[in-house]
């Protein structure tokens, strides 16, 4: 049974930063693209990040570049999303995806979901 488990939200003030996790079993995680999505109240679940499955290229939206990093460790089978410089705009539930042998930047070709976590940010 594959499962992605998140963590690491929580509230941060704007400006400040965040890091979270995101945990693979079940699944040959090697081969997965993994990425980052968010979902903000009354709004469409969008992309943020993304990782190949060799973590050699990687991937951000307009709107976290620069701010966002995404890394993964293939060993321990986990992929992590350092958020620097937070905006409040950034306030949104995180979900880690996975994309067989493929990008994982395609919301509607993520084949497994984790459940998310919630980041706040005020301002």
């Amino acid at each position: 049974q594959v499962q992605l488990v998140e963590s690491g939200g929580g509230l941060a003030q704007a400006g400040g930063s965040l890091r979270l996790s995101c945990s693979a079993s079940g699944l040959t995680f090697k081969i997965y693209g993994m990425g980052w999505f968010r979902q903000a109240p009354g709004k469409e679940r969008e992309f943020v990040s993304a990782s190949s499955w060799s973590g050699g290229r990687t991937a951000y939206s307009d709107s976290v570049k620069d701010r966002f990093t995404i890394a993964r460790d293939n060993e321990k089978e986990m992929v992590y999303l350092e958020m620097n410089n937070l905006k409040p705009e950034d306030t949104a539930v995180y979900y880690c995806g996975a994309e067989r042998a493929g990008p994982a930047v395609n919301v509607n070709q993520i084949k497994f979901w984790g459940k998310g976590t919630l980041v706040t940010v005020s301002s």
